[in-house]
Protein backbone atom coordinates (compact mmCIF):
# COMPACT_ATOMS: atom_id res chain seq x y z
CA UNK A 1 0.00 0.00 0.00
CA UNK A 2 1.38 3.45 -0.77
CA UNK A 3 0.38 7.04 -0.27
CA UNK A 4 -0.05 9.81 -2.83
CA UNK A 5 2.80 11.37 -4.76
CA UNK A 6 3.75 11.54 -8.41
CA UNK A 7 7.42 12.55 -8.43
CA UNK A 8 10.04 10.75 -6.40
CA UNK A 9 10.69 13.82 -4.24
CA UNK A 10 7.04 14.27 -3.25
CA UNK A 11 5.75 12.96 0.09
CA UNK A 12 4.71 9.33 0.02
CA UNK A 13 4.63 6.28 2.23
CA UNK A 14 4.38 2.52 2.09
CA UNK A 15 2.67 0.22 4.58
CA UNK A 16 3.49 -3.42 5.29
CA UNK A 17 2.18 -5.81 7.94
CA UNK A 18 4.52 -8.38 9.49
CA UNK A 19 2.72 -10.66 11.94
CA UNK A 20 1.44 -8.24 14.62
CA UNK A 21 3.60 -5.28 13.54
CA UNK A 22 2.52 -2.54 11.12
CA UNK A 23 5.49 -0.91 9.33
CA UNK A 24 4.98 2.57 7.83
CA UNK A 25 7.90 3.90 5.75
CA UNK A 26 7.83 7.63 5.02
CA UNK A 27 9.54 8.71 1.78
CA UNK A 28 10.34 11.89 -0.08
CA UNK A 29 9.73 15.53 0.83
CA UNK A 30 7.47 15.75 3.91
CA UNK A 31 7.11 19.51 3.88
CA UNK A 32 4.03 21.72 3.89
CA UNK A 33 3.95 21.81 0.10
CA UNK A 34 3.18 18.10 -0.29
CA UNK A 35 2.40 16.53 3.06
CA UNK A 36 -1.15 17.96 3.12
CA UNK A 37 -2.02 15.56 0.29
CA UNK A 38 -1.42 12.62 2.66
CA UNK A 39 -3.37 14.01 5.61
CA UNK A 40 -6.68 12.26 4.90
CA UNK A 41 -5.00 8.95 4.01
CA UNK A 42 -2.96 8.95 7.23
CA UNK A 43 -6.05 9.67 9.33
CA UNK A 44 -7.79 6.62 7.82
CA UNK A 45 -4.64 4.54 8.25
CA UNK A 46 -4.55 5.28 11.98
CA UNK A 47 -8.03 3.83 12.57
CA UNK A 48 -8.34 0.79 14.94
CA UNK A 49 -6.66 -2.36 13.57
CA UNK A 50 -7.42 -5.56 15.48
CA UNK A 51 -4.65 -8.14 15.71
CA UNK A 52 -1.80 -5.63 15.65
CA UNK A 53 0.44 -4.79 18.59
CA UNK A 54 3.08 -2.34 17.37
CA UNK A 55 3.61 0.32 14.72
CA UNK A 56 7.09 1.03 13.33
CA UNK A 57 7.46 4.39 11.54
CA UNK A 58 10.60 4.29 9.38
CA UNK A 59 12.03 7.74 8.48
CA UNK A 60 15.26 6.55 6.84
CA UNK A 61 13.98 7.40 3.33
CA UNK A 62 12.93 10.99 4.11
CA UNK A 63 14.50 13.67 1.92
CA UNK A 64 13.15 16.66 3.81
CA UNK A 65 11.04 17.26 6.90
CA UNK A 66 9.60 20.54 8.16
CA UNK A 67 7.28 21.44 11.04
CA UNK A 68 4.15 20.43 9.12
CA UNK A 69 5.54 16.99 8.30
CA UNK A 70 6.71 16.51 11.88
CA UNK A 71 3.24 17.47 13.13
CA UNK A 72 1.58 14.91 10.82
CA UNK A 73 3.99 12.15 11.89
CA UNK A 74 3.57 12.90 15.59
CA UNK A 75 -0.22 13.09 15.26
CA UNK A 76 -0.30 9.77 13.37
CA UNK A 77 1.82 8.10 16.07
CA UNK A 78 -0.47 9.51 18.77
CA UNK A 79 -3.57 8.21 16.95
CA UNK A 80 -2.07 4.71 16.72
CA UNK A 81 -1.25 4.85 20.42
CA UNK A 82 -4.79 5.92 21.32
CA UNK A 83 -6.05 2.74 19.61
CA UNK A 84 -3.79 0.50 21.70
CA UNK A 85 -0.83 0.16 19.32
CA UNK A 86 2.68 0.98 20.48
CA UNK A 87 4.38 3.42 18.03
CA UNK A 88 8.15 3.36 17.49
CA UNK A 89 10.30 5.51 15.18
CA UNK A 90 13.22 4.02 13.24
CA UNK A 91 15.90 5.47 10.94
CA UNK A 92 15.46 8.93 12.44
CA UNK A 93 18.21 11.47 11.82
CA UNK A 94 19.15 13.80 14.66
CA UNK A 95 17.57 16.89 13.10
CA UNK A 96 14.34 14.97 12.51
CA UNK A 97 14.29 13.72 16.09
CA UNK A 98 14.73 17.24 17.48
CA UNK A 99 11.95 18.59 15.28
CA UNK A 100 9.47 15.81 16.16
CA UNK A 101 10.28 16.09 19.88
CA UNK A 102 9.70 19.86 19.75
CA UNK A 103 6.37 19.43 17.97
CA UNK A 104 5.34 16.81 20.54
CA UNK A 105 6.18 19.20 23.39
CA UNK A 106 4.09 21.98 21.84
CA UNK A 107 1.13 19.62 21.43
CA UNK A 108 1.32 18.31 25.00
CA UNK A 109 -1.39 19.78 27.21
CA UNK A 110 -0.32 21.85 30.21
CA UNK A 111 0.32 19.89 33.35
CA UNK A 112 -2.68 19.59 35.62
CA UNK A 113 -2.03 19.58 39.31
CA UNK A 114 -3.68 16.48 40.70
CA UNK A 115 -5.29 16.56 44.07
CA UNK A 116 -3.52 14.44 46.69
CA UNK A 117 -4.91 10.92 47.04
CA UNK A 118 -5.29 9.50 50.55
CA UNK A 119 -2.56 7.00 51.39
CA UNK A 120 -4.94 4.13 52.09
CA UNK A 121 -6.63 4.57 48.70
CA UNK A 122 -3.28 4.50 46.94
CA UNK A 123 -2.30 1.36 48.85
CA UNK A 124 -5.59 -0.35 47.97
CA UNK A 125 -5.19 0.67 44.33
CA UNK A 126 -1.72 -0.85 44.19
CA UNK A 127 -2.91 -4.04 45.86
CA UNK A 128 -5.77 -4.33 43.38
CA UNK A 129 -3.47 -3.73 40.42
CA UNK A 130 -1.05 -6.35 41.73
CA UNK A 131 -3.83 -8.91 42.21
CA UNK A 132 -5.18 -8.25 38.71
CA UNK A 133 -1.70 -8.54 37.20
CA UNK A 134 -1.12 -11.78 39.10
CA UNK A 135 -4.38 -13.18 37.74
CA UNK A 136 -3.43 -12.21 34.19
CA UNK A 137 -0.01 -13.84 34.59
CA UNK A 138 -1.61 -17.02 35.93
CA UNK A 139 -4.04 -17.24 33.00
CA UNK A 140 -1.26 -16.58 30.51
CA UNK A 141 0.90 -19.26 32.12
CA UNK A 142 -1.98 -21.77 31.95
CA UNK A 143 -2.46 -20.94 28.28
CA UNK A 144 1.24 -21.52 27.64
CA UNK A 145 1.06 -24.81 29.57
CA UNK A 146 -1.76 -25.89 27.27
CA UNK A 147 0.38 -25.13 24.21
CA UNK A 148 3.26 -27.17 25.68
CA UNK A 149 0.97 -30.11 26.45
CA UNK A 150 -0.41 -29.95 22.90
CA UNK A 151 3.13 -30.00 21.47
CA UNK A 152 4.00 -32.91 23.77
CA UNK A 153 0.95 -34.80 22.50
CA UNK A 154 2.14 -34.38 18.92
CA UNK A 155 5.58 -35.69 19.92
CA UNK A 156 4.01 -38.72 21.62
CA UNK A 157 1.97 -39.48 18.49
CA UNK A 158 5.03 -39.01 16.29
CA UNK A 159 8.21 -39.63 18.35
CA UNK A 160 10.44 -38.61 15.44
CA UNK A 161 9.43 -35.00 16.10
CA UNK A 162 11.30 -35.05 19.41
CA UNK A 163 14.63 -33.24 19.04
CA UNK A 164 17.01 -35.57 20.85
CA UNK A 165 20.17 -33.53 20.27
CA UNK A 166 18.77 -30.32 21.83
CA UNK A 167 17.26 -32.42 24.64
CA UNK A 168 20.62 -33.98 25.54
CA UNK A 169 22.36 -30.63 25.14
CA UNK A 170 20.03 -28.91 27.59
CA UNK A 171 20.24 -31.84 30.01
CA UNK A 172 24.00 -31.33 30.05
CA UNK A 173 23.74 -27.55 30.48
CA UNK A 174 21.01 -27.62 33.13
CA UNK A 175 22.17 -30.80 34.90
CA UNK A 176 25.79 -31.83 34.57
CA UNK A 177 27.18 -28.28 34.40
CA UNK A 178 25.23 -27.33 37.55
CA UNK A 179 26.60 -30.22 39.64
CA UNK A 180 29.70 -28.45 41.06
CA UNK A 181 27.68 -25.49 42.33
CA UNK A 182 24.89 -27.63 43.77
CA UNK A 183 27.31 -30.04 45.44
CA UNK A 184 29.28 -27.23 47.08
CA UNK A 185 26.27 -25.27 48.32
CA UNK A 186 24.32 -28.24 49.65
CA UNK A 187 27.43 -29.63 51.37
CA UNK A 188 27.97 -26.29 53.13
CA UNK A 189 24.28 -25.87 54.01
CA UNK A 190 24.19 -29.40 55.43
CA UNK A 191 27.24 -28.63 57.56
CA UNK A 192 25.73 -25.36 58.80
CA UNK A 193 22.39 -26.98 59.71
CA UNK A 194 24.20 -29.75 61.58
CA UNK A 195 26.43 -27.30 63.45
CA UNK A 196 23.58 -25.00 64.46
CA UNK A 197 21.25 -27.89 65.30
CA UNK A 198 23.86 -29.60 67.45
CA UNK A 199 24.58 -26.36 69.33
CA UNK A 200 20.91 -25.93 70.21
CA UNK A 201 20.05 -29.57 70.96
CA UNK A 202 23.13 -29.94 73.18
CA UNK A 203 21.51 -27.59 75.71
CA UNK A 204 18.83 -30.24 76.28
CA UNK A 205 21.15 -33.23 76.12
CA UNK A 206 19.60 -34.27 72.81
CA UNK A 207 22.53 -33.61 70.49
CA UNK A 208 22.28 -37.21 69.23
CA UNK A 209 19.05 -36.16 67.45
CA UNK A 210 21.07 -33.83 65.24
CA UNK A 211 21.23 -36.72 62.77
CA UNK A 212 17.42 -36.90 62.68
CA UNK A 213 17.27 -33.14 62.09
CA UNK A 214 19.71 -33.23 59.18
CA UNK A 215 18.16 -36.32 57.56
CA UNK A 216 14.53 -35.22 57.68
CA UNK A 217 15.00 -31.55 56.84
CA UNK A 218 17.32 -32.24 53.92
CA UNK A 219 15.44 -35.12 52.36
CA UNK A 220 12.01 -33.53 52.72
CA UNK A 221 12.68 -29.83 52.12
CA UNK A 222 16.10 -28.23 51.92
CA UNK A 223 17.72 -30.44 49.30
CA UNK A 224 14.93 -29.97 46.76
CA UNK A 225 14.21 -26.32 47.59
CA UNK A 226 17.84 -25.25 47.38
CA UNK A 227 18.37 -27.17 44.14
CA UNK A 228 15.22 -25.73 42.54
CA UNK A 229 16.22 -22.17 43.47
CA UNK A 230 19.71 -22.67 42.00
CA UNK A 231 18.24 -24.13 38.79
CA UNK A 232 15.71 -21.29 38.56
CA UNK A 233 18.44 -18.68 38.85
CA UNK A 234 20.84 -20.50 36.56
CA UNK A 235 18.92 -22.45 33.91
CA UNK A 236 15.63 -20.51 33.98
CA UNK A 237 17.42 -17.23 33.32
CA UNK A 238 19.51 -18.88 30.59
CA UNK A 239 16.34 -20.11 28.84
CA UNK A 240 14.90 -16.60 28.90
CA UNK A 241 18.08 -14.98 27.60
CA UNK A 242 18.57 -17.55 24.81
CA UNK A 243 14.99 -17.49 23.53
CA UNK A 244 14.74 -13.72 24.03
CA UNK A 245 17.87 -13.13 21.95
CA UNK A 246 16.43 -15.30 19.19
CA UNK A 247 13.15 -13.40 19.38
CA UNK A 248 15.00 -10.07 19.18
CA UNK A 249 16.96 -11.20 16.10
CA UNK A 250 13.70 -12.50 14.51
CA UNK A 251 15.09 -16.04 14.33
CA UNK A 252 11.82 -17.44 15.71
CA UNK A 253 9.86 -15.74 12.91
CA UNK A 254 12.31 -17.22 10.43
CA UNK A 255 11.69 -20.69 11.89
CA UNK A 256 7.94 -20.27 11.43
CA UNK A 257 8.54 -19.12 7.84
CA UNK A 258 10.49 -22.32 7.20
CA UNK A 259 7.61 -24.41 8.56
CA UNK A 260 9.35 -25.30 11.84
CA UNK A 261 7.44 -25.25 15.11
CA UNK A 262 9.31 -23.19 17.75
CA UNK A 263 7.40 -25.04 20.47
CA UNK A 264 8.91 -28.36 19.40
CA UNK A 265 12.29 -26.93 18.44
CA UNK A 266 12.97 -24.61 21.39
CA UNK A 267 10.48 -24.96 24.24
CA UNK A 268 9.80 -28.69 24.60
CA UNK A 269 13.47 -29.85 24.74
CA UNK A 270 14.26 -27.32 27.46
CA UNK A 271 11.26 -28.19 29.64
CA UNK A 272 11.74 -31.96 29.25
CA UNK A 273 15.44 -31.59 30.06
CA UNK A 274 14.61 -29.83 33.33
CA UNK A 275 11.98 -32.42 34.24
CA UNK A 276 14.56 -35.18 33.80
CA UNK A 277 17.57 -33.57 35.51
CA UNK A 278 15.98 -31.80 38.50
CA UNK A 279 15.10 -35.06 40.37
CA UNK A 280 18.64 -36.30 39.71
CA UNK A 281 20.13 -33.05 40.97
CA UNK A 282 17.90 -33.23 44.03
CA UNK A 283 19.17 -36.74 44.79
CA UNK A 284 22.79 -35.53 44.55
CA UNK A 285 21.94 -32.51 46.72
CA UNK A 286 20.45 -34.77 49.41
CA UNK A 287 23.58 -36.93 49.44
CA UNK A 288 25.93 -33.93 49.64
CA UNK A 289 23.87 -32.33 52.40
CA UNK A 290 23.97 -35.54 54.44
CA UNK A 291 27.73 -35.80 53.88
CA UNK A 292 28.20 -32.23 55.08
CA UNK A 293 26.08 -32.95 58.16
CA UNK A 294 27.96 -36.19 58.77
CA UNK A 295 31.29 -34.36 58.68
CA UNK A 296 30.13 -31.95 61.37
CA UNK A 297 28.64 -34.79 63.42
CA UNK A 298 31.97 -36.62 63.27
CA UNK A 299 34.11 -33.60 64.17
CA UNK A 300 31.83 -31.81 66.65
CA UNK A 301 29.91 -34.67 68.28
CA UNK A 302 32.60 -37.34 68.01
CA UNK A 303 30.17 -39.64 66.20
CA UNK A 304 31.69 -42.38 64.04
CA UNK A 305 30.53 -42.67 60.42
CA UNK A 306 28.99 -46.07 61.14
CA UNK A 307 26.87 -44.67 63.98
CA UNK A 308 25.89 -41.65 61.83
CA UNK A 309 24.71 -43.90 59.00
CA UNK A 310 22.82 -46.15 61.43
CA UNK A 311 21.07 -43.18 63.07
CA UNK A 312 20.27 -41.76 59.64
CA UNK A 313 18.76 -45.08 58.58
CA UNK A 314 16.57 -45.13 61.71
CA UNK A 315 15.44 -41.53 61.19
CA UNK A 316 14.34 -41.91 57.57
CA UNK A 317 11.77 -44.03 55.82
CA UNK A 318 11.15 -44.26 52.08
CA UNK A 319 8.65 -41.40 52.01
CA UNK A 320 11.07 -39.09 53.81
CA UNK A 321 13.04 -39.20 50.58
CA UNK A 322 10.03 -39.76 48.29
CA UNK A 323 8.10 -36.61 49.15
CA UNK A 324 11.08 -34.53 48.08
CA UNK A 325 11.71 -36.33 44.80
CA UNK A 326 8.01 -36.39 43.84
CA UNK A 327 7.88 -32.59 43.91
CA UNK A 328 10.93 -32.12 41.69
CA UNK A 329 9.25 -32.65 38.26
CA UNK A 330 6.49 -30.17 39.09
CA UNK A 331 9.00 -27.52 40.12
CA UNK A 332 11.04 -28.24 36.99
CA UNK A 333 7.91 -27.77 34.88
CA UNK A 334 7.17 -24.43 36.58
CA UNK A 335 10.74 -23.18 36.09
CA UNK A 336 10.81 -24.23 32.44
CA UNK A 337 7.41 -22.71 31.64
CA UNK A 338 8.23 -19.36 33.21
CA UNK A 339 11.73 -19.16 31.71
CA UNK A 340 10.63 -20.04 28.16
CA UNK A 341 7.52 -17.88 28.23
CA UNK A 342 9.48 -14.85 29.45
CA UNK A 343 11.87 -15.36 26.53
CA UNK A 344 8.96 -15.30 24.06
CA UNK A 345 7.72 -12.05 25.66
CA UNK A 346 10.94 -10.22 24.74
CA UNK A 347 10.45 -7.30 22.36
CA UNK A 348 12.98 -5.83 19.95
CA UNK A 349 15.49 -4.33 22.40
CA UNK A 350 18.38 -5.57 24.51
CA UNK A 351 16.85 -3.88 27.54
CA UNK A 352 13.80 -6.11 27.19
CA UNK A 353 16.02 -9.21 27.40
CA UNK A 354 17.42 -8.06 30.75
CA UNK A 355 13.99 -7.11 32.07
CA UNK A 356 12.40 -10.43 31.12
CA UNK A 357 15.37 -12.40 32.49
CA UNK A 358 15.07 -10.70 35.87
CA UNK A 359 11.31 -11.21 35.82
CA UNK A 360 11.62 -14.91 35.02
CA UNK A 361 14.06 -15.52 37.90
CA UNK A 362 11.86 -13.71 40.42
CA UNK A 363 8.68 -15.46 39.26
CA UNK A 364 10.37 -18.88 39.15
CA UNK A 365 11.72 -18.62 42.69
CA UNK A 366 8.37 -17.31 43.94
CA UNK A 367 6.44 -20.15 42.29
CA UNK A 368 8.96 -22.76 43.52
CA UNK A 369 8.46 -21.63 47.12
CA UNK A 370 4.66 -21.55 46.71
CA UNK A 371 4.63 -25.07 45.24
CA UNK A 372 6.90 -26.31 48.02
CA UNK A 373 4.54 -24.91 50.66
CA UNK A 374 1.46 -26.40 48.98
CA UNK A 375 3.05 -29.84 48.60
CA UNK A 376 4.30 -29.75 52.19
CA UNK A 377 0.79 -29.07 53.47
CA UNK A 378 -0.67 -31.75 51.19
CA UNK A 379 1.80 -34.48 52.26
CA UNK A 380 1.33 -33.56 55.91
CA UNK A 381 -2.46 -33.77 55.51
CA UNK A 382 -2.26 -37.27 53.98
CA UNK A 383 0.17 -38.45 56.64
CA UNK A 384 3.40 -38.69 54.61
Amino acid sequence: MSGAGGRLSEASYTVETEHDILRLEAKGDWSIASVTLLDADLRRLAEPRPGLREVVIDLSALIRLDTSGAFVLDRTAAQFQSHGLRPRFEGMREEHRLLIDKVAELQSPPAVRAEPVPAFEEILERIGATVRKFGQEALSLLEFLGAVVSALGEVIRSPRKLRLVPLVHHMEKAGFDALPLICLLTFLIGAVIAQQGAAQLKQFGADIFTVNLITIIFMREVGLLLTAIIVAGRSGSAFTAEIGSMKMREEIDAMRTLGLDPMQMLILPRILALIVVLPLLTFVADIMGLIGGGLVATLQLGMSPEVYIERMRDAAVFWTFGVGILRAPFMALAIGLIGCRAGLDVTGSAESVGTQTTRSVVMSIFLVIVLDALFAMFFTAVGL
